[in-house]
C-alpha cells in the first residue's frame, strides 16, 4: 500500500500528515480490516532544557527554533501564503545532527517482526514503538496518533516527580501513547477506551514496549471504560474487563487522571466531564486532572466566519466544573505553561493547550463507605447539625 485513500470523512492526524508517501508500508491489517502501520518515536535526551539525540549542548541554537513553531506569513491581502518544501525535499535523508526524522518503519508482511527491534540496542529504552492507522473515519480516530498526546508525554516526561510512584487513569487512551510515557515514571496505569479493536491494538502496543515498562518498573493494564455506562465491565470472559481487585485498587491508589485531545464533540465532551467527576467523587484519594487540548480553527458555514465550537464547549464544561457547588466535590481549575521541553519531534503549535484540575472533597473527612451512618440515641441527627 503505497498511498492512504481519502473518502469525504476521512480524517488524517497531523502526526501522520508530514510522513512522506513512499513510507506508508502497512504491517498487517486489523480486526477491523484497516491498514496498520508502525511508527518509532524516539525519547529526545534533554539537558537544561534543550533537547537532542545526544542530550548535548550542540546544536542548541537551531534546536531552539526547532522548538518554535513557524510563524505564518500572508500575502499583501491578508490570505495565508503556505511556503511548501520542493517535492524532491521530502524523499532526501534529513539532516540528523539534532533530531532524528520519525517516520513509519517501511515493513510487509512476513518481512519482520517485533522481536527484530527488540534486538536492537540503540532503541532499546528510549523508542516508543506505536501500531496505528491513518486516515481514519471520525468514529476511529483513537486509532491514530495526535499531537494533544505528544503534548501530555511532554508535560510527564518533564515533570515526573509529580508522577514517579503514583496510579494514574488515563480515559480515551486510544493506542496507549500517553499511558506508556506515564508508566516509565508512575507505578501503574489503567489505560482505558472502547472498542475491543481498538483495545486489541492497544494491547499489541503495550507489548510492543514491554522493554520500556520492565526498566522502569511500571506497569500498564487496558481496559474497557464506556463514559456512557455508569458500572465497569467485569466479564471475567473479556479479555479487557475489570476484577474485583483492579476496581478496588483504582478507587484506593488514584491519584492522578489524564486525557489527551478527546473534545472535538459536544456530546463526547459532555460525557468525558460527567466521567471525571463521577471517577473523582468515587476515589478514596484528592486526584488531580491533566488534560490536553488542540484548537482547532475551522471556518464554518453557519457562522460565516472561523470559529472552534468544539473547543469553546470544553472551555465552558471546564469553567462549569470549576464553579461546580454540590456540596460534595471542589474543583480547582488552571491553565499550565507549556514551555516545558519537548521529548519527541513534533509541531508544538500555539494552539495546543494543557489543562490541570485538582479535585478534593468539601468534607475531608474520607469515606470508606457510601452509607449515611444511624445516630446514637440521644446524640443530634445530620439534619439538626
Amino acid at each position: 500500500m503505497d498511498q492512504v485513500t481519502f473518502r469525504s470523512d476521512t480524517v488524517l492526524s497531523d502526526v501522520h500528515l508530514l510522513i512522506p508517501n513512499a513510507r506508508h508500508l502497512m504491517v498487517r491489517l486489523n480486526a477491523a480490516g484497516q491498514p496498520v502501520f508502525v511508527s518509532r518515536f524516539k525519547i529526545l535526551q534533554c539537558s537544561e532544557g534543550v533537547c537532542s539525540l545526544d542530550g548535548g549542548q550542540e546544536g542548541a541554537g537551531e534546536q531552539n527554533e526547532t522548538q518554535t513553531p513557524p510563524q505564518s506569513l500572508v500575502d499583501e491581502d491578508g490570505d495565508l501564503d503556505v511556503v511548501r518544501r520542493p517535492r524532491e525535499s521530502r524523499t532526501s535523508e534529513p539532516d540528523l545532527r539534532i533530531r532524528d526524522r520519525v517516520n513509519p518503519t517501511i515493513l510487509s508482511r512476513g518481512e519482520a517482526t517485533e522481536l527484530q527491534w527488540v534486538d536492537e540496542e540503540e532503541y532499546s529504552k528510549d523508542v516508543i514503538k506505536i501500531e496505528h492507522t491513518m486516515a481514519t473515519p471520525l468514529e476511529d480516530v483513537g486509532k491514530q496518533v495526535w499531537r494533544g498526546a505528544f503534548l501530555m508525554a511532554d508535560f510527564i516526561l518533564s515533570q515526573p516527580e509529580l508522577f514517579k510512584g503514583s496510579t494514574a487513569l488515563e480515559l480515551g487512551a486510544g493506542m496507549g501513547f500517553t499511558s506508556l510515557a506515564m508508566a516509565t515514571v508512575a507505578k501503574r496505569v489503567y489505560c482505558t477506551d472502547v472498542g475491543r479493536d481498538l483495545l486489541g491494538m492497544c494491547q499489541r502496543n503495550v507489548a510492543l514496549n514491554r522493554h520500556l515498562l520492565e526498566s522502569a518498573g511500571g506497569e500498564v493494564k487496558v481496559r474497557e471504560l464506556d463514559w456512557m455506562g455508569d458500572d465497569f465491565p467485569s466479564d471475567a470472559a473479556s479479555e479487557f474487563g475489570w476484577s474485583e481487585e483492579e476496581i478496588a485498587d483504582l478507587h484506593d491508589s488514584t491519584t492522578v487522571l489524564i486525557a489527551a485531545d478527546l473534545c472535538y464533540d459536544e456530546d463526547l465532551t459532555d460525557s468525558l466531564f460527567r466521567t471525571l467527576y463521577r471517577m473523582t467523587s468515587n476515589l478514596h484519594q484528592p486526584s488531580t486532572i491533566y488534560l490536553s487540548i488542540e484548537k482547532r480553527l475551522n471556518f464554518t458555514i453557519q457562522h460565516l466566519d472561523i470559529s472552534c465550537e468544539a473547543y469553546d464547549h470544553f472551555r465552558r464544561c471546564l469553567r462549569d466544573l470549576g464553579g461546580l457547588t454540590d456540596g460534595k466535590m471542589r474543583f480547582s481549575v488552571e491553565s499550565v505553561e507549556t514551555r516545558f521541553p519537548q521529548f519527541f519531534e513534533y509541531e508544538r503549535v500555539e494552539q495546543l493547550e494543557l489543562w490541570k484540575v485538582t479535585a478534593s472533597f468539601v468534607s475531608l473527612k474520607k469515606r470508606e463507605k457510601p452509607v449515611i451512618p444511624v445516630p446514637l440515641e440521644g446524640a443530634p441527627s445530620p439534619s439538626t447539625q
